[in-house]
């Protein structure tokens, strides 16, 4: 069975994220989507929130999982016995980072590739920062996000205030 990690934070999921994980879907047998536990971060949503709300969306793709980790990605993808790692691409911003991540996973780990996947052309600006900030100011974020995602940030950002 081929497996693949498609690791991020999540905070929130976006439209973006969901295409990523659509198209991995079709390409690998099982998709295990690793939503990092970051102690160093304040995310908006709590890591087990975050789970919760790619399950939700997830939940028509069959071969997707979705699970919490902390640490080293690597040590992540071992434990699921995966070898493929899945990143999306917006710009050659994202390459650079990601590169350099993915030639320090490979030393770590030789047994571990990792495939790039560009987002669609309508989500190439998208980043869950820019959904937040828009969010934060009561901008109209349901272009950006699917519709229980989109209730889910109104009702956290209302109960902060």
């Amino acid at each position: 069975m081929n497996k693949a990690i498609y690791p991020g934070s999540f905070d929130p999921v976006t439209l973006g994220h969901l295409d990523i994980i659509e198209r991995t879907s079709k390409m690998f047998d099982r998709v295990i989507i690793g939503v990092l536990n970051n102690k160093s971060k304040s995310p908006l949503f709590s890591v087990e929130e975050r789970v919760n709300m790619l399950k939700e969306v997830t939940a028509n793709l069959p071969n997707v999982e979705v699970q919490s980790f902390e640490g080293l990605l690597i040590d992540f993808v071992r434990k699921n016995d995966a070898r493929v790692i899945v990143r999306g691409l917006r710009a050659i911003t994202d390459f650079e980072y990601e590169l350099q991540m993915a030639q320090t996973n490979r030393v770590i780990a030789p047994e571990v590739d990792t495939i790039f996947l560009t987002t669609n052309l309508r989500y190439s600006y998208l980043s869950s920062s820019i959904v937040k900030e828009i969010a934060e100011f009561d901008g109209e974020i349901s272009a950006f996000l699917h519709p229980a995602v989109a209730e889910k940030v109104r009702e956290k950002l209302t109960a902060r205030r």
